[in-house]
């Protein structure tokens, strides 16, 4: 089926007499016909449901979904975006090991890799996009576990280079873990490019309406875990588990089985079923929501474009003279480039907040990717744990916008940030 297609008819299939709409299985807890039936499962001999911290029936099919429309062989839903990108890292990496990292990530994911994880013993090495391949490859060791970047990073826009880093980073006999939240499976399929396992963070445009925090982890099922024996945990007998090897007993879902089954069950980083059920509704949607946030995105841009008195710089892939565009057209589906605009207002920070104050349609609120328009300054709020290197690094600037284009009538949104920009002549 096309992602169109997939988005509302993936997932949860009604047999004859069954509710037509995705029910929502508010249980803790299962029952079985025998004891050996339950000791199966805890073996991890027969599929079902043990415990809804590990899994559910109303988010197992929304897992079914999302692991359809990325083209992966299972998928593991998150209390969190954060969850997510954590496990996707932990779940192959210990104390001693490290991993390489783009230095535009999201402001909380390089917090999370760079100072809580480091307490756990485990390094992130931060590359940069003006590296030398030779330079990029001098990170990777005989400890290093994979490789973590972002389709579209944020806030800087900056578009993964696939056809660039993919080779290298398997080169060096690691997976590559692709963070897709901005790009949305609908605009890019990461592993149809080569990419090993993707996160999201579906708080955003997957849920698309604020209502609910989740993440999930998707399983490519393509990365071989057996060669040159870098990953004893999938390998190796699991001794929390009657010694189950998960690479032999599972495959090509070895991977995505661990996450599950492993760090789950011990960390509980659950997402709850009505969450599972309010994000499907906003994946039945994503399709529309993401080619409306994506053309009105450009409208702004462009006319962001236009007001050299105030803008100093504006970023959105779609643009035509933007450095991204290249790599827009050739990763993202006919070139749209989702719905979040990057610019820096003259005058610094106090004009950018200035400019922030004066909008009516537009809220200040700590999101993206929401149906109505949102806008922050990340130096002030979602980056503001990182050092001035820092952020410069991760193409941040004082004066920076990051601007979340909803789905309004894009009249309208132009209207609001014409309105607001007086505020700052």
């Amino acid at each position: 089926m096309e992602k169109d297609t997939i988005c509302i008819q993936g997932g949860y299939k009604p047999g004859n007499s069954e509710p037509r709409v995705l029910p929502i299985y508010q249980s803790t807890t299962y029952k079985y016909d025998s004891a050996e039936e339950l000791a199966k499962l805890f073996d991890l001999e027969s599929p079902g449901h043990m415990y809804t911290r590990i899994s559910n029936p109303t988010v197992e099919y929304v897992e079914s979904k999302i692991a359809e429309l990325e083209g992966g062989v299972g998928a593991m839903m998150t209390s969190s975006g954060q969850a997510a990108s954590f496990i996707s890292v932990f779940n192959i990496a210990s104390s001693g090991d490290n991993f390489v990292m783009m230095s535009n990530l999201y402001g909380g994911t390089t917090n999370l890799f760079l100072v809580t994880m480091k307490r756990m013993g485990i390094e992130a090495r931060v590359a940069t996009s003006d590296m030398s391949d030779e330079e990029f490859l001098s990170l990777f060791d005989d400890r290093t576990r994979c490789f973590f970047g972002e389709t579209i990073a944020n806030p800087s826009l900056e578009v993964f280079d696939f056809d660039r880093y993919v080779p290298l980073v398997h080169s060096k006999g690691v997976p590559v873990i692709i963070d897709n939240t901005f790009a949305t499976p609908v605009l890019c399929n990461p592993i149809a490019f080569g990419a090993d396992i993707v996160v999201h963070s579906t708080t955003k445009y997957m849920d698309g309406h604020a209502e609910v925090v989740g993440g999930v982890i998707v399983d490519g099922g393509a990365f071989d875990w057996t060669k040159d024996g870098k990953y004893p945990e999938l390998t190796e007998p699991d001794e929390s588990y009657h010694g189950v090897v998960y690479a032999k007993q599972f495959g090509r879902a070895a991977y995505i089985t661990k996450a599950r089954t492993q760090l789950m069950r011990d960390l509980g980083t659950t997402v709850q079923p009505i969450a599972a059920f309010l994000i499907n509704n906003g994946l039945e949607t994503l399709s529309l929501r993401i080619r409306r946030h994506s053309e009105n995105a450009l409208a702004v841009a462009e006319y962001l474009k236009s007001r050299t008195d105030i803008v100093e710089s504006v970023s959105y892939p779609g643009l035509a003279d933007d450095k991204e565009h290249s790599r827009a057209v050739r990763y993202l589906k006919d070139g749209l480039s989702s719905g979040v605009v990057s610019f820096c207002v003259k005058g610094g920070r106090e004009k950018a907040m200035a400019f922030m104050n004066a909008l009516k349609l537009a809220a200040i609120v700590v999101h993206v990717a929401d149906v109505r328009t949102c806008v922050l300054n990340p130096a002030s709020t979602t980056h503001r744990q990182l050092s001035d290197d820092m952020l410069r690094k991760a193409g941040i600037e004082p004066g920076f916008v990051r601007f979340s284009v909803g789905i309004e009538d894009k009249k309208d949104i132009i209207s609001d940030i014409e309105e607001a920009f007086k505020a700052c002549l």
